[in-house]
């Protein structure tokens, strides 16, 4: 993290509501395998590359801007728990996740933006409309990782909501 500017703390009331909630370590893990299984599924439709690109190009311009952002805005938040209730293995990935990956540069959500991009791709998908099941799966799955960023405390609803508003805008322009 750095350390050499002043952090912008992202909070709002919306935040003490939601409890943290280890079993969200799951989806919010899983959104590795969903991007990578999303972009390979885009590509080996070869009828529809284009969707591929255009998905492809968003996830590039929205995480090159999230960095600009980042370093623009510097940007942080201290809502994560500083002991657990439970200890499980849970709980223990998460204690891994937290000294790896620190509470800075979270605004927007890349994880949100990326998941919201995929979504936006298989829906447009001309290849993934015939399977709804996968389409139907890769939403809800989609909906438990942006919930995951809440309820494990790695970002705000202002995080999620900026990381909406710009996945829905790139996918318009790109």
């Amino acid at each position: 993290a750095r350390v050499d500017v002043p952090f912008t703390y992202i909070h709002c009331a919306i935040d003490d509501y939601i409890p943290f909630c280890e079993y969200f370590i799951i989806p919010y893990l899983l959104w590795f395998v969903y991007v990578f299984a999303t972009l390979a599924l885009l590509f080996f439709d070869l009828k529809h590359l284009e969707n591929y690109y255009q998905t492809i190009a968003t996830l590039i311009i929205g995480m090159t801007a999230s960095l600009l952002i980042y370093t623009l805005f510097p940007n942080a938040q201290n809502m994560r728990p500083t002991q657990f209730t439970h200890d499980n293995i849970f709980t223990q990935v998460i204690s891994m996740l937290y000294a790896t990956d620190t509470d800075t540069n979270v605004l927007p959500s890349i994880h949100v933006f990326n998941s919201l991009a995929a979504c936006i791709a298989i829906a447009q998908s001309e290849q993934l409309k015939k399977h709804p099941v996968i389409s139907n799966g890769a939403y809800i799955l989609a909906g438990l990782i942006i919930l995951a960023t809440m309820f494990l405390k790695q970002h705000s609803v202002i995080d999620v909501m900026g990381a909406v508003l710009m996945a829905y805008t790139l996918y318009q322009f790109v």
